[in-house]
């Protein structure tokens, strides 16, 4: 049920944006877009696109909008798995942080980072408990071997 309510949340704050596009709802809350912010969000923008899609493309067919092990499930460690365990998210977090430079608003340009933040942290805990579950001392090797979201971070 949290799964579900996590997913709802997420794709809501993503949805916001768009109505705040198409229609003047939120405009109480606009402000003035300056260059920089711009320019720094829509590179961030471009970033977590490429992370988004580099994780998809080295993930394959193990890729799951929910949590869970599937049929031929594998371990992943190839591309830039092998540095981070999750980039996934960090595209989503990266992602977030432009779309609340570029979106001039107080309300939906940071939406989809809380939901995004708040996501990730109901949800990394519990899919590393699963992934110890189904692939155990190979995944706590690798969870020794690779950081969460930032390379040589954290």
């Amino acid at each position: 049920m949290l799964e579900k309510l996590l997913l709802v949340f997420a794709w809501t704050s993503f949805i916001v944006t768009i109505v705040w596009i198409v229609a003047p709802v939120f405009a109480f809350a606009d402000y003035s877009l300056r260059p920089t912010p711009l320019a720094v969000g829509t590179l961030l923008l471009a970033v977590g696109l490429w992370l988004l899609y580099r994780s998809h493309a080295d993930l394959g067919t193990n890729w799951s909008i929910t949590l869970e092990v599937r049929q031929n499930h594998t371990l992943v460690t190839r591309g830039i798995y092998q540095t981070i365990r999750h980039p996934m998210y960090l595209a989503f977090l990266v992602f977030a942080a432009g779309q609340a430079l570029v979106v001039p608003n107080w309300l939906v340009g940071p939406a989809y980072a809380v939901a995004m933040t708040l996501l990730i942290a109901l949800r990394i805990g519990p899919e590393e408990q699963m992934m110890i579950e189904e692939f155990g001392d190979d995944y706590r090797v690798y969870m020794a071997t690779t950081k969460r979201l930032i390379p040589r971070v954290w």
